[in-house]
């Protein structure tokens, strides 16, 4: 399925943030804001680290053994779950929330890439055993971000009448109605129709979309191992209770996190400022804000009054009802989990390191933190064409289609389309023109040096429209090329934020998530280019 890879370096593609760039490159200004470096060295020390916590293995083991009586879990899996009693068992997790059907691509290379290193570090550290897992965001409330898909180029919504936290909400008709769109789109081919299946057999009706996304995430990964875990639940909660009482009566999140953003937005723009308390209040499938009053806490949405003695009661009977928001997420997560290493993209990095602070006032192992990976799909006629155009990878990844019309204007013109030679030897002439002036009267400089400016914009506008009129000739390439990069970068954006698995496998099956997952690295060495074969 996979003819050729090539990498390109990640700041070179102008698709991430000069944050995560300095992080990838090591950037000194960012070392207080992380504990382990993404390597393997940093991951021997999370190693360390981790033995020292207090991990709940024996609750985190049958919690998952509960959750998994639900699917018929292979034995890759279960065995897996099992290895989390050692103590020498350690996780590698990404975190995500139910998109709908999987969402944008870059949510199966999330989940590819933790079984990429999970299986590099037990073949690099013998002795101790890596697990991958995906640790479902399923409390997260923003259905307009969670409730579509975009496959074949349709941007499919969900128009559901539920609100409150996405992985709560159940399976209904309008949902169902989708399904039988994206039948109409890919029942014709024979993968096409197996993915189908898959959506009706894992979302039926009066199932929550946790679930549903819990089934299809196991299918579609579970003969590699990979572990889901659904944190909404009361046994995974009761772990963090301790966490949430200091929250409620101290806030010490919001305390340490706003020093660290002070530092770090010093050189970077910052991602999350949180709030003075970072904990949500779940009830059915709403998920309101928990705010601090003169006389303890409200949640004004749902009409919930408690003092402080009402509220660590409340924590203690029904931690479930208890979620924290983005600066509490990760450390409810390395709480339950016994992990080493997390793999986001280069947002959730982004506010991952604005919460060491957080990590050790709440005396929590941080984990090694990896740039997820991230590919471009080229298929076969993309392949030549891009050839055909000479376009490069570099101007590629500009993915402005005029960049590069211009480009290949220039390069395959019979004509030559550049005046700088002309217009240096003009402004040498004007140059030659003020020293003789300056010598009969140095306040005409002034008005040399405009007139010398006012040339060089008119010889500039020259230029241009020659360019723009040779362009006329190649008005079959133009559309080519501007063919090309919609197809690679939809609506200008990376392929793998908005695209679907849906699209790719219509046409490779379960192929598809094998390549993915053999084509990804351990510790991320750049942006990859995947060129299919026919």
């Amino acid at each position: 399925m996979i003819k050729a890879a090539e990498q390109v370096a990640y700041p070179l593609t102008g698709y991430f943030s000069s944050l995560v760039s300095d992080y990838l490159e090591a950037n000194q200004k960012l070392d207080p804001f992380y504990t382990h470096p993404p390597n393997i060295d940093g991951v021997k020390a999370a190693m360390a680290a981790r033995d020292s916590f207090n991990t709940p293995r024996e609750a985190l083991v049958n919690a998952l053994n509960k959750q998994y009586e639900t699917v018929n879990a292979l034995e890759s899996v279960t065995a897996n779950i099992q290895s989390l009693h050692d103590g020498k068992t350690y996780t590698v997790t990404t975190a995500h929330q139910p998109n709908l059907f999987t969402g944008p691509l870059y949510f199966i290379y999330k989940i590819a890439h933790t079984i990429a290193l999970s299986r590099s570090l037990n073949k690099q550290i013998p002795g101790a055993h890596f697990v991958p897992v995906y640790y479902m965001g399923s409390e997260d409330a923003d259905i307009e971000e969670l409730g579509f898909v975009t496959i074949g180029g349709q941007k499919l919504v969900w128009q559901t009448k539920q609100t409150g936290a996405v992985g709560r909400m159940l399976v209904d008709a309008e949902l169902l109605s989708l399904i039988k769109l994206i039948e109409g789109q890919l029942g014709v081919s024979v993968q096409g129709a197996a993915w189908v299946s898959l959506l009706k057999k894992s979302f039926t009706i009066g199932k929550t979309i946790a679930d549903a996304t819990f089934e299809i995430v196991h299918h579609l990964f579970g003969e590699y191992g990979l572990v889901v875990i659904l944190p909404d639940c009361d046994k995974l909660k009761s772990l963090f209770t301790s966490v949430i009482e200091k929250e409620l009566t101290t806030g010490f999140s919001n305390k340490a996190v706003q020093q660290t953003i002070k530092n770090l937005s010093a050189n970077y723009k910052v991602q999350a400022a949180g709030r003075e308390i970072n904990l949500f209040y779940l009830q059915g499938n709403k998920r309101e804000r928990i705010v601090q009053t003169n006389t303890g806490f409200e949640v004004a949405a749902l009409g919930l009054q408690f003092t402080t003695e009402q509220i660590l009661e409340d924590v203690n009977n029904n931690p479930s009802c208890y979620s924290p928001n983005v600066i509490l997420r990760g450390v409810f997560q390395e709480t339950i989990l016994p992990n080493i290493a997390f793999i986001g993209g280069g947002g959730e990095l982004a506010y991952w390191l604005e919460l060491k602070q957080v990590f050790a006032e709440a005396a929590v192992p941080y984990p090694v933190l990896l740039l997820r990976n991230s590919f471009l799909l080229v298929t076969a006629k993309q392949s030549q064409l891009l050839q055909k155009m000479q376009i490069n990878t570099i101007n590629l990844f500009k993915g402005r289609p005029q960049v590069i019309i211009d480009s290949f204007v220039k390069a395959n013109s019979v004509h030559h389309l550049q005046i700088n030679a002309q217009m240096a030897a003009i402004e040498a002439q004007y140059t030659l023109i003020k020293e003789q002036a300056a010598s009969i009267d140095a306040s005409l400089v002034d008005h040399i040096e405009a007139l010398s400016h006012k040339q060089s914009q008119k010889l500039l506008q020259v230029q241009k429209k020659m360019l723009r009129a040779e362009k006329r000739k190649f008005e079959a390439e133009q559309q080519q090329i501007t063919k090309i990069v919609e197809e690679l970068f939809p609506g200008g954006s990376l392929q793998e934020r908005v695209e679907n698995i849906a699209d790719w496998y219509k046409i490779y099956g379960t192929h598809f998530v094998r390549a993915i997952v053999e084509n990804s690295d351990d510790f991320s060495k750049g942006f990859t280019l995947l060129y299919l074969a026919d």
